[in-house]
Order: C-alpha cells, then structure tokens, then sequence
C-alpha cells in the first residue's frame, strides 16, 4: 500500500512538540522522513518568527541579584527542535501579575549517551528564597488547580452513586485537609513565640 504523504503530513502537524521529536526519524521509510523534516522545520520556523516578533521574549535576560539565594518553584525541560512549553511561561506571567519576582533560567543537563532524543536543557522559574511558598501556592492556585479539580470531576462521573456519597473530599484528600491544618498550626505558633 502506498503512503499518503498529505495523510503524513496531517500526522506530524497534529502531534505535540514532544510526540514529534520522539519519533526515531531512522525509522522511518524515506517518503516519511520528508514529510517528518518538513514539520520539524515548519515548527523552527514559526519558533524563530514567534522569537523575533514576541514583545516577552522567554529569556529574561540580565540575572537579578537575588538569584543566588533562589528557589526553584517550576521547570520543564526544552527538547533541541521542540518549541518551549507555554505552561513555563504562563507560570512567569501568572507569578509576575501576583508581583512575585522571577527569573527563567535556562540550565544545560547533563547528557545520557544511551537516551533517545535527550532534553538538553531545562527552562528554571526561579524566586527569592523568601517567597518560595507563596510563589508555589499563587502556581497551584492559577496554574494546576483547575486541572486537578477536572480531573477529581471526571473521577467523579466514572463512579456509581454509592461511591460518590462515599467520596467524601475530607477523607479522600485527608493529606491536603492535614497539611493545612499544620500550617496553620505552624504559624499560630511561631505568632505566639513572637508574641506578635
């Protein structure tokens, strides 16, 4: 049967980033790997165009003073080819409109010879160390919640009626009920150590 090099190409344009750069191109028949290289290019393209017109461009540029005493509160690893996760960004924005300072920093990784298409960098949303806490909570809070309560919600729809009224949230999710009971606790405490 012959390849239907329009069916390949609406393959390779449908799949994400990462699906795309972890096809083995040698695997393929020669006819699969033009349209393969075709996307791929297609994809560094529209990455150098966004890069040159983007008015926030991901690097951050000159490093602030704070860095060295830093905290990491998110990352994602950027693939030679692949174009940077808009999550990594969305969560910059997200802590920037909190007035959280940050800075992205793009770290080299140490390279696996045995690994198939290594990352080779890792894109670093970093905070001063004082803020590490709230800087996570403003991510959880804008950032992953709204996919974790779909995805509790779609849990949810899967289960019979009986096994919805035995869902209770606090004894499901008894971790999260706990841990902010201790923070609580922790920071009542250390008000009264203050005597503040």
């Amino acid at each position: 049967m012959p390849i239907d090099p329009k069916y390949l190409r609406e393959q390779y344009a449908s799949l994400s980033d990462d699906a795309l750069m972890a096809i083995d191109r040698a695997d393929l028949v020669e006819a699969a790997q033009r349209c393969y290289d075709d996307e791929v290019a297609r994809r560094r393209t529209a990455r150098d165009e966004n890069a040159e017109f983007d008015s926030e461009p991901l690097d951050d540029g000159e490093k602030p003073d704070w860095l060295k005493d830093a905290s990491e509160v998110f990352s994602r690893v950027d693939r030679p080819g692949a174009l940077p996760a808009d999550d990594i960004a969305d969560a910059r924005d997200a802590l920037e409109a909190e007035g959280i300072p940050c800075y992205l920093d793009l770290a080299e990784l140490p390279q696996v010879e045995e690994a198939p298409n290594p990352p080779t960098h890792v894109w670093r949303l970093m905070v001063p160390g004082n803020l590490n806490f709230l800087a996570t909570s403003v991510l959880e809070r804008d950032i992953f919640n709204a996919d974790f309560e779909e995805n509790w919600r779609v849990h949810l729809e899967m289960l019979s009626d009986k096994e919805v009224r035995e869902m209770k949230p606090q004894v499901v999710f008894c971790g999260l009920f706990d841990r902010i009971e201790r923070v609580n606790r922790a920071y009542d405490e250390e008000i009264a150590r203050r005597k503040l």
